[in-house]
């Protein structure tokens, strides 16, 4: 039975334990020696790890490990810059002997993906614009396969089981009480930019049926998941004989949902629903983030520094 997640190490000083390898790899130091590092995950959360002067009998055996490994070690728990991190003293590979519950490792969104996916669907299903459903549920329907394990990213926000599906599903439950507020707003636009705006992540990003990537993809890494959804969008909408207009607002808005060029958009918001699918997406990625940093965390006390916070820590209030 497993007795140290991720999220619980804080506190803790020496522990022996599984977890699964979200990624790892031999590298050399600044003093010329070989170390192993690797990432190492549970349902809880994730912690990264060094074994350091591996040696050369270590290292074909260290070589073999790969994403989706579950390995014991046997650790020091140390702070390095504001982060928790292991000190691997002893590492092996688990066996069936071990009697390992594969559920301890995975982190998985909190709601059933079958359960998102249709509220998702339905979603498209209801709308009014006779385009944009033919287009949503289309696009749901061809990937619902993928679309139930796939993660969101390869770390950081929804990195986790059926993560793409969760941000979506609370983006457009967002989206739509928004469309209740700003009236104005064209609600079928605004649900259809949320099921589209991630979608070519199943073409960016690699992942096991865990929901475990080990990277992203030779497309990936050349474009990117907004210049790939242009182009599916392009193709898709032209079958199916959408107007121009109507085809270049929703690639305006995949291009344009990351808002900043440092963050791969070459244009900003140039219409109201663009603009708020931006915000829809970096609300939600905040939430989770803010959500996850806070998880094991004592009331009364601060999360450890997050990256993708610009750095910062997290209180958690005593309450009452």
């Amino acid at each position: 039975m497993k007795q140290f997640y991720a999220a619980d190490l804080h506190g803790q000083t020496e522990i022996t334990d599984f977890f699964m390898v979200k990624s790892a790899g031999i590298k050399v130091g600044s003093n010329k020696k070989q170390y192993f590092d690797v990432l190492l995950g549970d349902k809880t959360g994730e912690v990264n790890s060094k074994k350091w002067d591996i040696s050369e009998h270590e290292a074909p055996m260290l070589a073999a490990i790969k994403e989706g490994d579950i390995i014991k070690v046997r650790a020091q728990v140390t702070d390095w810059q504001g982060q928790t991190q292991l000190r691997i003293g002893r590492i092996r590979m688990s066996n069936q002997e071990d009697g390992l519950d594969v559920s301890d490792y995975i982190k998985t969104a909190p709601e059933p993906s079958e359960d998102m996916y249709a509220f998702i669907y339905g979603t498209a299903e209801a709308m009014e614009d006779q385009d944009l459903r033919r287009l949503c549920t289309k696009v749901l329907a061809d990937n619902k396969e993928r679309l139930l394990y796939y993660p969101a990213a390869t770390r950081n926000h929804h990195a986790e089981y059926g993560g793409l599906l969760y941000h979506v599903k609370r983006m457009l439950m967002t989206g739509l009480r928004v469309c209740e507020v700003y009236e104005n707003l064209n609600r079928d636009l605004v649900a259809a930019g949320v099921i589209l705006h991630d979608i070519e992540k199943l073409n960016e990003i690699q992942s096991n049926a865990y929901g475990i990537s080990p990277g992203y993809s030779f497309e990936g890494q050349l474009l990117g998941h907004l210049v790939q959804g242009v182009k599916f969008l392009d193709r898709t909408c032209r079958e199916l004989g959408f107007s121009e207009e109507k085809t270049l607002m929703l690639e305006h808005m995949i291009l344009s949902h990351h808002y900043e060029p440092e963050f791969g958009s070459p244009k900003k918001p140039l219409f109201p629903e663009a603009e708020v699918l931006h915000y829809l997406d970096i609300l939600d990625a905040r939430m989770f983030d803010m959500e996850d940093a806070l998880r094991g965390v004592t009331p009364g006390e601060f999360s450890d520094r997050i990256w993708t916070l610009d750095n910062r820590k997290v209180y958690k209030p005593k309450g009452e």
